[in-house]
C-alpha cells in the first residue's frame, strides 16, 4: 500500500489517480482531506507532517510513501526527520520525497532532502523546477481584466505540468530501479511569462495582456503565501536564473518513455480557470 501524503494539490491528485489506475491500493492524506476529494473507494486520512504521529493511522500495512511537504510545514518548524521516524515505525520501507531543482542548482537549502538521503529507507528524489500550474495565481486577473502581472516577463524557464510529475512519481514507487537515484523534472522547452500569457489567450480564443511587475511588486505578492526565504531564492531563480536553471532534463522522458507535455497542453486542460 501506498501512502500519498499532500493528496488534494497539483501533484498529489494526479499522483493517487494514477497509482489507482495502476491497481495499487492508497491512502490519501492531506490536512483538509475528504472523500469528495478522492477517487471512490480510496482511503483518505486528515493528518499534519508538523505533527508527525498524527500519520500513524494512515501508514497501516504500507510499505511506500510519497512525501510532500508545504511552506506551512517549512515556517512551523516541520521535521521530516520526525516524518521518516513515524514511517520507518510503521513499516514503511521506500520514500519518494518531492524537493526542488534549485536544491541541486544550490539555490535553495537541502534541509528537507538531508534527512531522507542520510536514511536507512529506500529513497528518490524528485526535484522540479517551476510547476506549469504556478500560472493559476494569475487566474483572478485573467477573469477579470484578461490580464497577466508578473515580473521578468522575457526570462524563460522549463515549467513542467504537475500531471507530469504525478506520473513520475507513479512509476518510482512503484517499480524498482529508482532507489538511490535524483530525478530533475522539466518541461519540453522554456518558456517565459509573457509567453505563458500567450498561450493562455490561445487556450481562451482571445489575447491576453501582459503586464511586467517590479521585483519589489513581486515579493509583496509572494510573501502572502510563502515563507520569505523561499520568496528571495524564488525570484533570484526566475529574475537571473543560472544555465543549468534554463537547461532542459532528459529525466522525465527517460521514466516516462515519452517528452513531458507543453505549456500549451497545460493551458488548454485547465482553461476553465482563466474563463
Amino acid at each position: 500500500m501506498i501512502v500519498v501524503t499532500g493528496a488534494t494539490g497539483n501533484v498529489g491528485q494526479p499522483l493517487v489517480q494514477a497509482l489507482v489506475a495502476a491497481g495499487e491500493q492508497v491512502t490519501a492524506v492531506s490536512r483538509g482531506i475528504s472523500a469528495r476529494d478522492m477517487p471512490a473507494g480510496v482511503r483518505h486520512h486528515q493528518a499534519d507532517l508538523a505533527e508527525p504521529e498524527s500519520l500513524v493511522p494512515a501508514l497501516d500495512g504500507a510499505d511506500a510513501l510519497f512525501l510532500l511537504t508545504s511552506g506551512d510545514f517549512v515556517s512551523a518548524g516541520g521535521s521530516v526527520s520526525d516524518v521518516l521516524d513515524v514511517a520507518r515505525a510503521g513499516g514503511v520501507g521506500r520514500v519518494v520525497l518531492l524537493s526542488s531543482q534549485g536544491v541541486a542548482m544550490g539555490s535553495h537549502p537541502s534541509t528537507l532532502e538531508d534527512p531522507v538521503t542520510e536514511s536507512d529507507l529506500e529513497w528518490t528524489l524528485l526535484r522540479p523546477g517551476g510547476f506549469d500550474s504556478n500560472t493559476l495565481q494569475w487566474a483572478e486577473m485573467v477573469r477579470a481584466q484578461r490580464m497577466v502581472g508578473a515580473p521578468f516577463g522575457d526570462v524563460a524557464l522549463p515549467t513542467i505540468d504537475p500531471a507530469d510529475i504525478a506520473e513520475v512519481a507513479a512509476v518510482v514507487l512503484r517499480e524498482a530501479g529508482h532507489a538511490g537515484r535524483a530525478y530533475e523534472l522539466t518541461g519540453p522547452a522554456p518558456i517565459s511569462p509573457r509567453q505563458q500569457a500567450m498561450a493562455i489567450g490561445d487556450a481562451l480564443g482571445e489575447p491576453v495582456r501582459f503586464v511586467e511587475q517590479s521585483r519589489a511588486e513581486a515579493r509583496a505578492q509572494m510573501l502572502q503565501f510563502m515563507p520569505e526565504p523561499i520568496v528571495e531564492a524564488t525570484l533570484d531563480i526566475l529574475g537571473t536564473p543560472k544555465p543549468a536553471e534554463q537547461r532542459v532534463s532528459p529525466d522525465v522522458e527517460q521514466v516516462l518513455g515519452r517528452p513531458p507535455r507543453t505549456f500549451a497542453e497545460w493551458a488548454a486542460r485547465n482553461v476553465a480557470a482563466f474563463k
